[in-house]
């Protein structure tokens, strides 16, 4: 099963949406590395379920660390980290696994297991797992941070509403309680303001909307990343493609590489400093990695998430026991958007990737 990440840092997720709990077993922290309580629960006050407008699912997020753990320091062994579900209702899904869900893995999960999986709320396929890539990721912030390098995420763009990028905003602090910033998790104010009212407009019209994370890493020296398939960008499209939703990854000029001519494309390297570095690299518009190497230059992605498939709202599809279409509506208690609990996510996938290949390359 690929429930596993990670080489030198693992992490394999369990748990279901539905079941007693989800977690992770996160191995590879060297032992001596003081466990960061305060970073494990901010992190996951972000992307946790009850924000206005959000999923009403009420769950306290309370994470516990289980193994690996002596005076606060960790001791070299796996750490258990699990988070027990309070508000799970079963009864919304009811309708499963007779009706399947349209833009869900009910059908494929009923066809693969021979009717053995466990459907409620989408099992072990739902985004409620991210918990445990979310507990794991704070646990490498401060490694990171030791080391001059770090990772950002915000959500970027929801419909046709676009934040300006991260390199243009302040990412050093952390964004005010109550606000549009915050519940979105949104550093653009003007943005997240216009953001929230369309979230609203779509969500009085019981429908969904697609949305956009950014994800800016800093201060990678030259060379980060081994060859051909465990690459930076390789690493990092696998990572950010197992989330719940993820559609695309781009990462520098993206798409509008492939309507470019190579004039335009190309990064002219320059003296620098100590090391030569990329023109462009201080404003964000040179690549952030060549080859699968960093290159010395931030690096900037974006991250599309389809438009959440459960739908308060009719929709028509096949009824199994009939072998006909028939009226669905479901219930239960669903995102509008998957961009703003996404963000933290993102931001903890590639922490743990960009921790994994500073250590095989003998970077951190």
């Amino acid at each position: 099963m690929g429930m596993g990440l990670g080489e030198h840092l693992k992490v394999t997720l369990f748990g279901e949406s539905h079941g007693k709990c989800v977690g992770a077993l996160f191995e590879g922290i060297p032992p001596g590395t003081e466990i960061d309580l305060d970073a494990l629960v901010n992190d996951l006050s972000l992307r946790k379920p009850g924000r206005r407008g959000m999923s009403a699912r009420l769950e306290t997020d309370e994470c516990e660390i289980l193994s690996g753990v002596h005076e606060g320091k960790a001791t070299g062994w796996p750490l258990l980290m699990i988070a027990r579900n309070s508000d799970a209702r079963s009864s919304d899904y009811s309708f499963l696994p007779d009706h399947p869900r349209p833009g869900h893995a009910d059908m494929v999960e009923e066809i693969r297991s021979s009717g053995s999986n466990d459907p409620r709320g989408g099992g072990s396929q739902s985004a409620r797992l991210t918990l445990g890539l979310v507990a794991a990721g704070s646990q490498v912030r401060k490694m990171l941070d030791e080391a001059g390098w770090s990772c950002h995420a915000h959500l970027s763009r929801v419909g046709d509403i676009t934040a300006r990028p991260l390199i243009h905003l302040d990412i050093s602090k952390a964004l005010e309680e109550g606000t549009e910033m915050s519940r979105l998790n949104c550093r653009d104010p003007d943005a997240a303001v216009r953001m929230g009212e369309s979230i609203r407009k779509i969500r009085r019209e019981k429908d969904s909307i697609g949305s956009v994370v950014e994800l800016l890493i800093l201060g990678l020296p030259i060379g980060v990343g081994e060859p051909w398939f465990d690459g930076l960008e390789p690493s990092l499209a696998r990572a950010l493609m197992a989330i719940p939703g993820a559609r695309a990854i781009e990462f520098s000029n993206g798409t509008e590489a492939s309507r470019m001519r190579g004039s335009e494309n190309n990064d002219m390297w320059g003296p620098g400093d100590k090391v030569p570095e990329l023109e462009g690299a201080k404003t964000g518009d040179a690549d952030g990695a060549l080859g699968g190497r960093s290159t010395g230059a931030p690096l900037r992605v974006l991250v599309h998430f389809k438009p959440p498939s459960s739908l308060p709202r009719e929709q028509f599809t096949l009824h199994l026991p009939s072998n006909k279409k028939q009226s669905l509506k479901v219930g239960g208690r669903h995102d509008p958007v998957i961009g703003p609990r996404a963000a933290p996510v993102v931001e903890a996938v590639a922490m743990l990737v960009v921790a994994d290949l500073g250590i095989a390359g003998g970077f951190l």
